[in-house]
């Protein structure tokens, strides 16, 4: 089944409008939050429209009623846009254009300090375009504001679309291995897949069970939406922050704990029902596991920097879960790279989305471009290498685990970047003040969170049209188009919503990272040997449990809950994940596999109702400019 150029114009069509939503709410807002979880809720609520509507075109329009290969374009398309225009990438790639310029004054010096190391032709420093850029009240296209921002723009649109480039050339090699040869499970797109069964199955939605589901996510949404608008309607609480644990720990050390939520998202409880058992019970009891360091870093130590500390041991079990991912598949890399230097038969290329030597093509091609552009903003030669490095490294781990496992989130907050990896191993100075400057400018896709890394969901698009019999070959050009379009529609909403509403949550959530860039500058720092101990311990551990799991069945801890649980993110949900865990550990005791299978359509609707009328009351906080029900956490 080939990609159709149909499929492809609607997702293009339905790009701005989506990338506007996301910037609105999630950036503007910093509400509801659409890119947070590892399926994103707003392309889930567009495919669902679609398939009401399609179901109507299947009964009386047949010939003009999408398959399920163009609902997965549109579902791929909408994703990469998702994705850049997310929480934790373009919404703070975009303010840091401008930024430090605008906070620049006196008092903190930073003309002096570091903007003059911020190459000019990828920010935005005139007063007359920054000034109402902030204060708002204003229109992107009077007194032409515009003209200051269409040559930065275009040139981080180039460095996103060569970045694109490369992610897919990288899914294009690791696929086979995970897809075929491991048989990795993909759960995240156990959903829209079974929404999109033969363009939009009437077995599908006849479920009665998915149907309870529904009702049960939607009604809880609709109770909680009016409760929102109405105080004097009662609601009932679920988000984490209404109920903090931490408040009860007063007394020294325990009041160390830090930020203790108790969140109880149906949806995340769903979604953890499809999760391994050894998973969810790892990252719940690892996010503890957490939580008790802390409390002993306090009884023994007045001077820790705890975060840092368990950051950098998840910095370890991120990079001992690619090592291992790399011993696993050494053959399929192997027989890959003789198939590219001299072209031997031993492994199929023939229904990849592209050959495997047009991959490394693409991949010298796009890092090259990468490679001159960082040159050309004076960070050098060496440390251009070592930084994509550790930045490609985390990506294939993230998409590693997201295929394998697939997590509600994978959020890696609290300093999980390249700059930081160095500045911890190297010290400030060996890294050099050009090179340090770049970081803000790019902690966009290396820096805050990775819940919207890129390279995951497309990897699950190769892995539903290969279910699906689509075209990969098509479906490869259709993401670097979402990717090219969906980086323009993003600047374009952010800088559209940023002359209207002045500074808002994007560039609250981008300061601290200049004031860190200042504090490096002012003040130089030397290698972190504490941290990189916990660093090389993090990796052994893992190495440990990864050791203990293929020698013992029974082994209950999984390396990747280590990993996600060691630093900020997994505190949205780790009480979820204990109550899915639970119930899926007594479902498969009790009623066996076959009953779980019958329960796996009432999480469906659990997931569906409260996507569908969470989305509604995000769109209808747009249409109606005022906040309304944030249902998701981020």
């Amino acid at each position: 089944m080939a990609v159709t150029w149909r499929a492809v114009l609607l997702g293009l069509l339905l790009i701005p409008p989506n990338s506007y939503w996301v910037m609105k709410v999630e950036g503007v807002w910093h509400s509801g939050h659409p890119s947070a979880m590892s399926l994103f809720w707003n392309v889930v609520f567009t495919l669902f429209i679609l398939l009401i509507i399609n179901l109507g075109l299947k009964r009386f329009l047949p010939r003009y009623a999408l398959t399920q290969g163009e609902f997965i374009t549109v579902y791929v398309m909408l994703n990469m846009a998702t994705a850049l225009a997310g929480h934790d990438s373009l919404q703070l790639g975009i303010p840091a254009m401008s930024l430090s310029f605008w906070l620049a004054n006196e008092s903190n010096r930073w003309d002096q300090i570091m903007n003059h190391l911020l190459p000019d032709w990828l920010t935005v420093s005139e007063e007359k375009y920054i000034k109402p850029f902030y204060e708002g009240h204003s229109s992107l296209y009077v007194d032409g504001h515009w003209t200051g921002w269409v040559a930065p723009v275009l040139w981080w649109v180039a460095f996103i679309l060569a970045l694109g480039l490369v992610l897919i050339c990288l899914n294009v090699i690791v696929r086979k291995q995970w897809t075929e040869n491991e048989r990795l499970s993909y759960p995240i797109i156990q959903l829209p897949m079974a929404m999109t069964e033969e363009g939009g199955s009437p077995v599908f939605f006849k479920n009665r069970l998915l149907w309870v589901g529904i009702a049960l996510g939607a009604g809880l949404d609709i109770l909680n939406g009016i409760h929102t608008l109405y105080p004097v309607v009662p609601g009932f609480a679920v988000r984490h922050n209404q109920r903090v644990l931490s408040r009860y720990f007063v007394t020294y050390p325990w009041n160390q704990i830090g930020a203790f939520w108790l969140p109880l998202y149906p949806f995340i409880i769903a979604m953890g029902f499809f999760l391994p058992l050894d998973l969810s019970f790892s990252i719940w009891f690892f996010y503890l596991f957490g939580k008790a360091q802390r409390i002993v870093f306090a009884l023994f130590s007045t001077t820790a920097s705890v975060n840092q500390y368990l950051n950098a041991q998840s910095f370890g079990a991120w990079f001992a879960i690619f090592l291992y991912t790399a011993y696993l598949g050494r053959r399929h890399f192997a027989a890959v790279a003789r198939k590219i230097l001299w072209g031997t038969a031993e492994v199929d290329d023939r229904e990849e989305p592209m050959r495997y030597r047009t991959a490394a093509l693409g991949l010298l091609a796009g890092f090259g471009f990468i490679y001159w552009f960082c040159l050309r903003a004076s960070m050098t030669p060496l440390y251009i290498l070592g930084f994509f490095t550790v930045y490609f490294v985390l990506a294939i781990a993230i998409t590693r685990v997201h295929a394998e496992l697939g997590p509600p989130a994978h959020e890696m907050a609290g300093g999980m970047n390249s700059t930081n990896f160095f500045v911890i191993t190297l010290g400030t100075e060996a890294v050099g003040p050009r090179n340090l400057a770049l970081h803000p400018l790019f902690y966009w896709f290396t820096g805050r969170g990775y819940r919207t890394q890129v390279m995951p969901p497309m990897l699950d698009g190769l892995k539903m049209a290969e279910r699906a019999h689509v075209s990969p070959r098509g479906l490869g050009w259709a993401m670097l188009l979402g990717v090219l379009f969906g980086a323009i529609a993003a600047y374009w909403a952010a800088i559209h919503l940023y002359y209207q509403e002045g500074a808002n949550a994007m560039d609250a959530h981008n300061r601290g990272q200049f004031y860190q860039l200042a504090s490096w500058l002012e003040n130089p720092r030397d290698p972190d040997t504490i941290s990189m101990g916990f660093l090389a311990g993090g990796l052994i551990f893992t190495f440990v449990m990864m050791f203990i799991r293929l020698h013992s069945l029974r082994w209950p801890f999984h390396p990747a809950g280590y990993a996600l649980s060691m630093n900020f993110g997994v505190d949205y949900f780790w009480s979820c994940l204990v109550i899915s865990w639970l119930l899926k550990a007594l479902v498969l005791r009790y009623g066996g596999y076959r009953f779980y299978r019958r329960l796996l359509p009432l999480m469906y609707g659990v997931i569906i109702g409260e996507y569908c009328v969470g989305a509604f009351w995000s769109a209808w906080s747009v249409i109606a400019g005022y906040r309304t029900y944030d249902f998701c956490p981020g």
